[in-house]
């Protein structure tokens, strides 16, 4: 029966639904707006973790040695992934090193060795300490782990730099796309459902209660939890974070990000984004100019990905994302199902604008030959860091909810942030 399934909240939409078994291999939708709500995995606990074991061995090597090494003038420079960030650090760019350092090392090790921690007892049917909190730790920080993005940094990298030097590719490249490998597939075969279903069993339909009480379902472990009449300050049984049946001073939140990085936005691209010195001779690059360098040069590919990911990115999220809260705050119904696919587009594209930063941060460490040639990163790389940041955050306190909520007859009765899913009889 329906009222005996586990239910579970689309995040998106908040549409409540019965959880019922799938074959292996296929994914559930939400009804209502589209999102996959999960996907059946079999033995995804134990294959998540072979993946993962072999991405930690992987990350070592990747950071034991060099990926590219540069040769010109009899002058010869080899780049690791922390001496990148130490290349910045040399140039007082410390903030930029520290983006660099915790998006490609510390936060992608942290994952790792907190997935480690949470499926090798489970592995075995055992909990470790601290399992549920380290788990959601690890859970939240996929985002902001860049790995992916920092390997296309270093090919746009390579290509930039194969025509003035000789550029030898090291064995930490090959080790870091088996990195990346791994870490994708562990990430697509883990299903978190099945780790969290394991911990503590999901709440069913029949559990909410009597009907017409206001639900909410956990962003940490999905759990949907039936709330008290005041729905304030509840935390769920499972993981113990904070419930909320729509995220608190969402408009708000989201508006001050995105303004934040509207201002931003302008000196990023105004600015240089780093100096390049050949024989004595300084250029300032902007992003754009850099782009046109490499058209000049006859690298269209190479250019039309940086000017995709380092302008038009950035440019379209800070729109999307502005129409998406004029849209909710005057109450648009239309469109609904778009505006929330519209939304998921957002949220995921927007950290492969990082590419401009890291690879300032390779082309810092490997062309560092004294005036023969010198690249130090500009005051435009510091504010467009801020700009791909912020409009990640705006992102992520932005509530697509309010998308699906009815307009509120009156601002006086009915908050601006929307009315919250009741359960149904």
């Amino acid at each position: 029966m329906e009222r005996d399934r586990p239910a579970f909240l689309c995040h998106h939409c908040g549409t409540l639904h019965g959880v019922r078994r799938l074959p292996f291999g296929v994914t559930a939708s939400c009804r209502t707006c589209g999102a996959v709500l999960y996907r059946e995995r079999r033995s995804s606990v134990e294959r998540a973790l072979a993946l993962t074991l072999a991405a930690a061995v992987l990350f070592v090597v990747a950071h034991a040695f060099p990926f590219l090494t540069f040769s010109m003038e009899g002058s010869t420079r080899s780049g690791t992934i922390l001496g990148s960030a130490a290349a910045l650090w040399a140039d007082d760019s410390w903030a930029l090193a520290v983006v660099v350092v915790m998006l490609v090392t510390v936060i992608p090790l942290g994952k790792l060795g907190l997935e480690l921690w949470v499926l090798l007892p489970l592995w075995k049917g055992r909990v470790a300490p601290g399992t549920f909190r380290l788990f959601a730790f690890a859970d939240k920080s996929k985002t902001w782990a860049m790995t992916e993005v920092y390997l296309l940094a270093v090919l746009v990298a390579y290509v930039k730099l194969s025509d003035l030097a000789s550029i030898t590719v090291g064995p930490a490249l090959w080790a870091f796309a088996g990195l990346i490998l791994c870490l994708a597939a562990a990430d697509n075969i883990l299903d978190r459902r099945a780790v969290w279903w394991r911990l503590q069993p999901q709440n069913t339909m029949r559990a909410l209660g009597r009907p017409n009480r206001v639900v909410a379902a956990c962003h940490t472990c999905d759990q949907v939890v039936a709330l008290p009449d005041d729905g304030h300050g509840y935390r769920c049984p499972r993981c113990t974070a904070v419930l909320h049946a729509r995220k608190p001073r969402a408009l708000a939140r989201s508006w001050a990000l995105l303004l934040a990085a509207a201002v931003l936005y302008v000196p990023a691209n105004i600015l240089p984004v780093m100096t390049v010195t050949s024989f004595g001779r300084a250029q300032a690059d902007t992003i754009l100019s850099g782009v046109i360098a490499l058209v000049e040069a006859g690298m269209l590919p190479v250019a039309l990905l940086v000017f995709f990911a380092s302008v038009t990115v950035p440019l379209l999220k800070l729109v999307g994302l502005g129409f998406l809260l004029v849209s909710v705050q005057l109450g648009w119904t239309g469109k609904r199902r778009d505006r929330t696919r519209l939304y998921r587009i957002i949220e995921q594209v927007g950290r492969w604008s990082m590419i401009d930063i890291f690879m300032i941060a390779i082309l810092a460490v490997l062309v560092d030959l004294g005036e023969i040639a010198r690249i130090e990163p500009g005051p435009g790389a510091l504010a467009f860091a801020a700009v791909v940041v912020l409009t990640m955050l705006a992102a992520r306190a932005f509530e697509p909810r309010l998308i699906w909520d009815r307009p509120p007859i009156s601002t006086k009765k009915a908050s601006a942030d929307g009315e919250p899913l009741r359960h149904p009889a």
